[in-house]
């Protein structure tokens, strides 16, 4: 008897926690601030030369752990931040100009680093952009 009460306290236990877990996501999700770019960055054009394949060996080293090998936002390292690394095959994250997609990759904000200076060289970021566009649905 004393078995059974223990296994039933563990499973409502493990219940509770995962639906407070999955709440707690969804509302971190649904929650998403705003992330203004100012105007002159927004009209900002991606040069012809950006080189997605290149943009793609950038991503597997700085951007995979959290955003994940397919932008969906769940890396290794997704469950472990306060924010939502958001989902890059999303329609309303490839409707963002390329302007501002570098943007927010050059300043970061909260667990987000800037990559201008991790990623010096400004090719090499718009790189990452065109490798981002390849994520949509």
């Amino acid at each position: 008897m004393k078995t059974t009460t223990k296994i039933a306290t563990i499973m409502v236990t493990a219940v509770i926690a995962v639906v407070f877990l999955f709440g707690n996501a969804v509302q971190a999700q649904a929650k998403a601030k705003p992330w203004p770019v100012p105007d002159k960055d927004k009209s900002v054009k991606a040069p012809a030369k950006a080189d997605a394949a290149a943009g793609k060996e950038l991503w597997a080293k700085h951007c995979k752990s959290c955003h994940g090998s397919k932008g969906l936002g769940d890396g290794p390292k997704a469950a472990s931040l306060k924010t939502n690394p958001g989902d890059f095959s999303s329609a309303a994250f490839q409707a963002s100009t390329d302007g501002e997609l570098f943007f927010r990759t050059n300043v970061g904000r909260d667990e987000m680093p800037a990559y201008e200076k991790k990623i010096p060289e400004a090719n090499d970021r718009w790189a990452l952009v065109a490798f981002m566009r390849t994520l949509k649905k």
